[in-house]
């Protein structure tokens, strides 16, 4: 048995709360849960220098612990981040609701007529760590989706997330719509969490969403609670033999360079051997203007030394690795088959890319690897829920059970069978 303390609230009520909620929001109508998504998003905006003033004072905390320039990055408000939410959630609200949708139907030779249509999961338990934006997306894309939401947040940005909830409640408190459809965790005490994660029957789906040893400890201790994994993003762009090298140089730099601390960053470059000298010399250039330390194979080493471009010598760990920093790890590769081997062994089936002209070669890729996501001619940036029109997203799995890759409103439901006979028995 838990016992509460000042610290530690008591969980149970928290998700009776929510479940109470996920039946009215469930039968709430497209109109219903649109009003309330626009009231959110004019809420944000009134609190937005509220909740820049309660960001920062999260940041500065983070600051004075020594946290890396990209984790302060993710936990990072500014006005134009806030005025991004509340966008976010105009956008969410202009989308397809996917409640009640027919998926398929067909007939049967009694005369049943047998359909799917799609309905909300209920409750959803959403952890995370650093990125209170995230705070203001998953509540919008749960609601609209018809289920009531938990957000735990990470210690860090615990502040934020107060001030960010008290915006979307306020501009719940103006609808039809129950305020507990969005709550959030008020301790970021590990206890809570573990009792959070027992509530078989209240919560229908957990998406734990930061560090791997995050993910892993959710996974752990989550008892008869189904969780989404995403354990990490090792996300490879592979140059192969046929690539416009101009365009494959660019795609690399956004890909690497862009916001190196988020999961569909490129981690490893493969350079086809056919192109290695002309391609990476110009390329690993690029990328150090842009303050990218490089780790390479030793023929990478040798090449780019030739021409007085500076690399590390990789070690065996750095293929696989999640730098989630201006970090790269390259590899020169004897071509497609060796790409193919190399993405199998050290890939996490988040997000790979091939640039290429030959289309067999980018059909052969498509369809080998085993990713959420796989881009040709493209940047790894793109595995994402708002730039695939999605209208956001509120995780992405790399499981493959239930949902793959980014996860929008389709995958924050399930489907049901209706069936409509006429005095048929079996």
């Amino acid at each position: 048995m838990t016992h509460a303390t000042a610290a530690h609230p008591p969980m149970r009520p928290l998700g009776e709360a929510a479940r109470a909620a996920s039946r009215p929001l469930a039968a709430a109508s497209t109109e219903e849960k649109d009003a309330a998504l626009r009231a959110m998003a004019a809420s944000v905006r009134t609190h937005a220098v509220r909740i820049c003033e309660q960001n920062a004072q999260d940041v500065a905390e983070a600051k004075q612990d020594g946290r890396a320039e990209a984790f302060l990055d993710r936990l990072l408000l500014t006005p134009a981040r806030v005025e991004a939410m509340a966008s976010v959630l105009e956008s969410v609200a202009a989308l397809p609701d996917p409640v009640g949708e027919v998926t398929e139907h067909w007939e049967r030779p009694n005369g049943l007529h047998v359909r799917r249509e799609r309905l909300p999961l209920g409750v959803v338990l959403m952890i995370y760590e650093s990125r209170p934006n995230v705070t203001s997306d998953a509540a919008g894309l749960c609601l609209k989706s018809g289920n009531a939401v938990i957000l735990r947040g990470g210690r860090e940005s615990l502040r934020s997330n107060r001030a960010i909830l008290e915006a979307l409640r306020e501009g719940l408190s103006q609808t039809a719509l129950p305020q507990d459809a969005v709550q959030l965790v008020p301790t970021p005490d590990h206890e809570a969490l573990l009792e959070l994660l027992r509530l078989e029957g209240l919560i229908q789906l957990c998406i734990p969403r930061g560090g791997e040893a995050l993910i892993r400890f959710v996974t752990e201790h989550a008892r008869g609670v189904p969780v989404v994994q995403h354990y990490k993003g090792v996300c490879h762009v592979y140059v192969h033999a046929a690539a416009d090298l101009a365009m494959a140089r660019e795609v690399l730099v956004n890909a690497k360079a862009s916001r190196p601390g988020v999961c569909n960053a490129a981690e490893c470059l493969l350079v086809d051997r056919a192109v290695a000298a002309d391609f990476l010399p110009e390329a690993a250039r690029a990328l150090q203007r842009k303050g990218v330390q490089l780790r390479g194979c030793a023929e990478t080493v040798a090449l780019l030394g030739q021409e007085g471009v500076p690399a590390a010598l990789a070690s065996p760990e750095d293929y696989g690795r999640e730098f989630l920093d201006l970090v790269l790890a390259v590899k020169v590769v004897d071509g497609l088959d060796a790409a193919l081997a190399h993405v199998a062994r050290y890939g996490s089936e988040h997000t790979e890319a091939i640039l290429t002209r030959d289309a067999a070669a980018s059909a052969r890729f498509t369809r080998e690897v085993a990713a959420s996501a796989v881009m040709v001619n493209a940047s790894t940036r793109f595995n994402d829920g708002g730039e695939l029109g999605l209208g956001a997203e509120i995780g992405i799995s790399t499981s493959r059970l239930h949902a793959f890759g980014p996860m929008g409103l389709r995958e924050l439901t399930a489907q049901k069978y209706v069936v409509l006979g006429n005095g048929q028995v079996r």
